[in-house]
């Protein structure tokens, strides 16, 4: 069987980054300027109270990104939960639940348990729902009614939108906004000729930005430079991405990481930036033989795995690895008879603490 490879949104990210064919090019510069247009309209419509923001009596923090893939949104939602839990607070966490087969709003958990499948809840919610146990995890396409849900149901006294900078329904009372190091804004060009959700201006709104992946101090200089321009005085903190667990697949059991040292891996993952889950087993020592990418989101299925399975054996691998909110998209397959080790990984601030915490003193004044 042929492996499912990612499809047109990888054609289109790789034009992103290398230019598209001069027959495309005046097709994505026409459609940007459309996109452009909607966004300025959308714009206009909210200051002028045609479109509104809803107030919560409860504090709100967004987290967000202002480019379409992988930047980290989960794990810094993760943090911040567990920093607000730290310090006294009830939060609650709210999600579109991007890709879920359900409608309307759901609980994915409450404060005792998981209440909905992974395929219901989305796979951020569920993952999130696995990592922060006891603290309510909300799903729906309105963040409004889903938060106002959350603060009647379960008494949040915060609540943390996850992938909501862009979302305009509820007043948010801090935006934090995730980019990461490498290629921050792609070729800084708005959707589909670019990666960006959003201009660059539009930094304008955050209180707070968080640069992934850094390693050096001169990894954040070029998000440094843009944030200095568009929203000066506006912290940038450091980030990396740690290994911190390792999973065994079949026997639903954790591993030493140390496992992953020196072993011949074939890695998979559908996420956003599938090139940082290859950074990151290559930093505690697998020896990557290949990376198969799937699009962000896929659901996978048992021939899939299959596939998978048979071309880790062609290859020599002494296992599969994949990320954990993989593992999750493919929580009902049969496990496949190669090993397969799924690598969890949390969001460390390497520098600048201080101002994470003032960030978020803003909704919870004990941090």
């Amino acid at each position: 069987m042929t492996l499912r490879r990612s499809g047109p949104r990888d054609r289109v990210a790789h034009g992103w980054e290398h230019g598209f064919s001069p027959a495309e090019t005046p097709l994505v510069a026409a459609l940007s300027g459309g996109y452009r247009r909607l966004l300025g309209a959308r714009e206009w419509l909210y200051a002028r109270r045609v479109l509104k923001s809803r107030r919560l009596d409860r504090p709100v923090l967004a987290i967000g990104n202002l480019t379409v893939g992988g930047t980290g949104k989960t794990p810094a939602v993760m943090l911040a939960v567990e920093t607000l839990l730290a310090a006294g607070a009830r939060p609650a966490v709210v999600s579109r639940g991007y890709g879920r087969r359900s409608d309307g709003v759901h609980v994915v958990a409450d404060t005792a348990a998981i209440r909905v499948e992974p395929e219901d809840a989305g796979d951020e919610p569920f993952l999130l729902a696995r990592r922060l146990p006891g603290v309510p995890i909300v799903v729906g396409a309105n963040r409004a009614d889903a938060a106002k849900l959350a603060v009647e149901r379960f008494d949040a006294d915060v609540i943390v939108l996850d992938d909501a900078f862009q979302h305009r329904t509820l007043v948010k009372d801090v935006e934090i906004v995730m980019a990461r190091t490498r290629a921050p804004w792609g070729n800084g060009r708005l959707l589909p000729a670019g990666p960006l959700r959003e201009p660059l201006a539009s930094l304008a709104r955050a209180h707070l930005v968080i640069a992934a992946g850094a390693k050096r101090p001169d990894d954040v200089a070029e998000i440094e430079q843009t944030v200095a321009r568009y929203a000066p005085g506006t912290p940038v903190v450091p980030a990396a991405y740690v290994a911190t667990e390792c999973l065994d697949a079949r026997r639903r059991e954790p591993v030493p990481l140390d496992r992953l040292q020196g072993a011949r891996v074939l890695a998979f993952a559908g996420i956003g930036a599938p090139g940082g889950f290859r950074t990151t087993l290559s930093e505690i020592g697998a020896d990557v033989v290949e990376l198969e990418t799937f699009d962000d989101h896929h659901w996978y299925d048992a021939a899939e795995l299959r596939a998978l399975a048979a071309r880790a054996r062609s290859l020599g691998a002494d296992a599969l690895v994949t990320t954990e909110k993989d593992w999750v998209r493919l929580l009902r397959q049969p496990v496949p008879d190669v090993p397969l080790l799924v690598v969890s990984v949390r969001l460390e601030l390497s520098d600048r603490l201080d101002a994470w915490r003032a960030t978020l003193r803003s909704v919870c004044p004990t941090v």
